[in-house]
């Protein structure tokens, strides 16, 4: 069931997303060669905690940290621990946050120390794949709108979106009705109207799109162990437009 949101629910929804921006900023701050994973996620929790907020991953279907740190060829959903970071890794950081029981989620790729021309390339294709399917979560466009312009842009460069994960609802729980692919056709799909709000989250391969669960029961890689970047905003469809509730600045998208 799809949940239009109020004024004030997409306000509370605002203040989660500041939240959730604060603590990417002060994890981006830390990132270095020689930091552990486990580091910045206990850099993440005090940000959460100290603004009075909640994580949302913390205990989600038993998932034991407040973030997830995944690096390289790991895209979604790795575990926080005692992995150190090196020069030339790509960590992503998903992190989320809960305020008077509403949600918001984002995702950012970081690059450790200088990044090759090929991480770079696909950091920045994959930041402009997710501010392109921003742009289209507007009323009566459809999600089919979100999906092709995010596929657009990633497969222009040359790099692949994955499939089998896809971007969600977002409210009173974490993850809820609709799912929001990052491909797909223009004119197609599920049509947006005031109040939806979803974290629209493109994950862009080097390689080809086809993923592997590891052993943890958790962390997603590339099947081919290319590179893979990942970057997220939870987005409101409002009469003024797209909404960035998890942007620092509150920015609407165009």
């Amino acid at each position: 069931m799809i949940i239009p949101k109020s004024r004030d629910d997409i306000a509370t929804m605002r203040r989660a997303g500041e939240i959730v921006a604060a603590a990417i900023e002060a994890a981006r701050a830390a990132v270095r060669p020689g930091v552990t994973t486990e580091e910045l996620d206990h850099t993440a929790a005090r940000e959460i905690s100290g603004r009075g907020a909640q994580p949302s991953f913390l205990g989600y279907r038993g998932f034991p940290k407040t973030i997830c740190t995944s690096v390289n060829d790991e895209i979604v959903h790795g575990i926080p621990g005692t992995r150190k970071l090196k020069e030339g890794d790509l960590i992503k950081l998903d992190v989320g946050a809960v305020v008077d029981g509403f949600h918001a989620d984002s995702a950012v790729t970081i690059p450790v120390g200088e990044p090759s021309p090929e991480a770079l390339k696909l950091i920045e294709t994959t930041e402009r794949a997710l501010w392109a399917g921003l742009a289209e979560a507007r009323i009566d466009r459809r999600l089919g709108d979100i999906g092709a312009a995010v596929q657009t842009v990633a497969e222009g460069a040359g790099f692949s979106v994955v499939r089998e994960y896809v971007g969600h609802g977002v409210g009173r729980s974490l993850h809820e009705e609709p799912p929001v692919p990052n491909y797909g056709s223009a004119g197609k799909g599920y049509r947006l109207s005031a109040g939806l709000v979803v974290a629209i989250e493109p994950m862009v391969n080097v390689g080809g799109y086809e993923t592997r669960l590891l052993d943890d029961g958790w962390t997603v890689v590339t099947a081919d162990g290319t590179l893979s970047a990942h970057f997220e905003h939870t987005v409101a469809v409002t009469p003024e437009g797209p909404w960035v509730l998890t942007d620092l600045d509150g920015r609407y998208a165009s």
